[in-house]
């Protein structure tokens, strides 16, 4: 597999630090509201990552963090006269409902900043003794990026010219205005854990360094996020690691693209913005993934309301195609065609093709093309009046395999339908053998009343829910 590191600027063979093992760590949300779309996108890219990798057969240890206290959680829990503690862990119940909808894989581990707090005090510490940070009399701790020679290695940028965007603000204490907080000195009110320079609390970018030393290790295979975080979040995180433990932080770094609405980037300023929750509520979650997925993800990618439509539009092709291969299994005739090894050669073809697709830097969007290739040979040669059933099965484990790979189709419904609907779809059937058609439609109209679609096939009758 080929992935587009970040940091080389180029596309690269994986080569694992542990052959067969994989350690990727993904920036998690800060939990003081809903995710948004925007949030989304990591979320569901990195999943069918870890997911494909997994198919590969690689043991992948995923970790993503929450971050549970930060200014903007301190700010939402003096609004709503609650603490920061209340505040974060309504905001993860929020978030679990959110992902789980939208079929994203449970992490390996999924630490909070303040369940690592010794961990973020041990590695400033480091830093302070081998002279890369500093504290001041207000009990902050700064890092000094002039002092870690390869600073701006991964968003490509020399420090002078980041210098040039960068000041110092009232009430900061800093040496140099690219120097960044890994501690900060608790304000009246405020939460604090103790620490060797006073009551206080960490910074942003230190605790994802923690948090991937303490459950990955000192050097990753993988790091990815949004672009937004190449800089300053991920290259001071490589800075203040590196300067801690002496080696490399992470060997690839993958970050997906933008998202903007109706062609105009997302902002709250601008009344563009979605959370998840506001989109599934009218369309459903599903889809919500599938546009995540939809395209290269370091391309940026739109959402409006025509897209996420059309999105639907597709899944409901998936589904309608799976749904048929149930249908042929089960009453599909048991002889096998003549051209039978034919066909499943090339639906066994579409396998290698999405594979092809995916080890070239995940490339999600043209293993879609490769499933609606697959959906086209089943509906060409595999479903129908003669459909063979043994066919249909293989095509079925085919399906399923690439779907699931990409975390799609995961909503079907495969309960039974219970013996008084049964008996009437029955009825209906015996109805339309003695040709009372008059019965025969009352039935047919009763079912769809109860959410049951019927639809008559030369193989027999199928139905759908509504």
């Amino acid at each position: 597999m080929k992935i587009y590191n970040t940091l080389t600027r180029k596309k690269e063979e994986l080569k694992t630090i542990n052959e067969g093992e994989v350690k990727i760590y993904a920036c998690g949300p800060t939990v003081y509201n809903f995710i948004h779309i925007g949030n989304a996108r990591p979320l569901c890219v990195f999943d069918t990552l870890r997911r494909y990798l997994e198919y590969r057969g690689y043991n992948v240890r995923f970790v993503q963090n929450f971050t549970d206290i930060d200014d903007k959680i301190i700010k939402k829990a003096i609004e709503e006269n609650s603490d920061y503690k209340t505040v974060s862990e309504k905001y993860i119940k929020e978030f679990w409902k959110d992902v789980k909808g939208m079929n994203f894989k449970e992490a390996t581990v999924h630490p909070k900043a303040t369940e690592n707090i010794d961990e973020i005090i041990s590695i400033i510490s480091t830093l302070v003794e081998k002279g890369y940070a500093y504290a001041v009399e207000n009990g902050d701790v700064y890092f000094s990026p002039s002092k870690f020679k390869d600073y701006g290695k991964l968003s490509h940028q020399p420090l002078e010219d980041l210098e040039a965007g960068a000041r110092i603000n009232i009430g900061e204490l800093k040496k140099e205005p690219m120097d960044f907080a890994l501690w900060k000195g608790a304000k009246p009110g405020e939460p604090y854990w103790d620490s060797p320079w006073g009551k206080g609390r960490p910074g942003w970018h230190i605790e994802c360094s923690a948090m991937v030393r303490r459950y990955l290790g000192e050097t990753i295979d993988i790091h990815c996020g949004g672009q937004d975080l190449i800089f300053p979040h991920h290259e001071n995180e490589i800075a203040q690691s590196e300067c801690c433990n002496g080696v490399p932080f992470a060997n690839y770094w993958m970050h997906n693209g933008y998202i903007n609405v109706d062609n105009v980037k997302m902002s709250k300023s601008l009344g563009n913005f979605f959370t998840v929750r506001d989109v599934a509520e009218k369309y459903g979650y599903e889809p919500i993934r599938y546009l995540m997925i939809s395209s290269q993800y370091r391309s940026p990618i739109n959402y409006s309301v025509d897209i996420i439509e059309q999105c639907r539009a597709a899944l409901q092709r998936l589904y309608t195609c799976r749904d048929n291969l149930d249908f042929a299994i089960a009453n599909g005739c048991h002889t096998v065609p003549e051209n039978f090894e034919e066909i499943k050669d090339k639906l066994s073809s579409r396998r290698e093709q999405f594979i092809e697709a995916m080890d070239d830097d995940l490339n999600t969007a043209d293993a879609i093309s490769v499933i609606f290739e697959l959906v086209r040979d089943i509906n060409t040669n595999v479903i129908g009046e003669n459909a063979s059933s043994e066919l249909a099965e293989i095509a079925a484990n085919i399906f399923d395999e690439l779907t699931g790979v990409l975390g799609l189709v995961y909503n079907r419904k495969t309960d039974s339908l219970g013996d008084e609907i049964e008996e009437l779809i029955e009825s209906r059937q015996n109805a339309r053998k003695e040709k009372n058609w008059a019965e025969a439609d009352r039935i047919r109209d009763e079912l769809k009343a109860r959410g049951i679609i019927l639809e008559d096939t030369p193989q027999g009758v199928k139905w759908h829910r509504e």
